[in-house]
């Protein structure tokens, strides 16, 4: 009698945003490090002000970020593959996200792949997580994040832990998208974990 068959599971699949916020670096840092972690597919989609951003902060080409990603996807396409609920996904990041995409979000209005993907994720009852980039916030701006809060989805703004004594950018751009990836269920070591024996100890 023959051996049964036990396929390899398949990859959990992660979604990664950049939209036109500034902080484009918290995007291609978290395709980084997917790159590097086993069983991980990412999907990249990236909206016309996210590839500007990446040009102007990063000083990376186009082709450079998409080969972070093991598979791309145009934000004009809405017949894309992300854009169904039948596409299985453990969950998606837009980072940065910038206050329209926020908006796109919040209301539904799915008006390109970047946002329809993350509408699935809440009608799915997917993780979706955002790294809002604005400051100083009017009303609206807190409202829509109340929205997408009560729809399921994790407003996570890359805000710095100082407490962990950061030395350089990295560093702290490191401890944002380790947030984001504690989030999504995703090991990494990227960021010390806080311990109180420590404080007490320098105190």
């Amino acid at each position: 009698m023959s051996a049964a068959f036990n396929p390899s599971p398949a990859p959990r699949r992660i979604i990664v945003a950049i939209s036109g916020a500034s902080g484009a670096v918290y995007g291609a840092r978290l395709l980084q490090v997917l790159r590097e972690t086993p069983g991980i597919e990412s999907h990249l989609v990236v909206s016309s002000d996210g590839w500007r951003n990446i040009e102007h902060e990063l000083r990376m080409d186009r082709d450079f970020v998409e080969d972070l990603a093991d598979q791309v996807h145009d934000a004009d396409d809405v017949g894309a593959s992300i854009a169904s609920g039948s596409f299985a996904c453990s969950g998606m990041v837009i980072a940065p996200c910038c206050m329209q995409t926020l908006a796109a979000v919040a209301h539904g209005l799915s008006d390109n792949l970047l946002t329809r993907a993350a509408d699935v994720m809440l009608k799915e009852r997917r993780r979706l997580v955002l790294l809002v980039r604005e400051s100083p916030l009017h009303l609206t701006h807190l409202r829509n994040m109340l929205s997408v809060t009560e729809m399921g989805g994790i407003i996570c703004p890359p805000v710095p832990a100082f407490y962990l004594h950061p030395q350089t950018i990295g560093d702290i751009v490191n401890d944002s998208v380790a947030r984001a990836l504690d989030l999504l269920d995703v090991p990494h070591n990227l960021s010390p974990r806080w311990q109180d024996t420590e404080f007490a100890e320098a105190a």
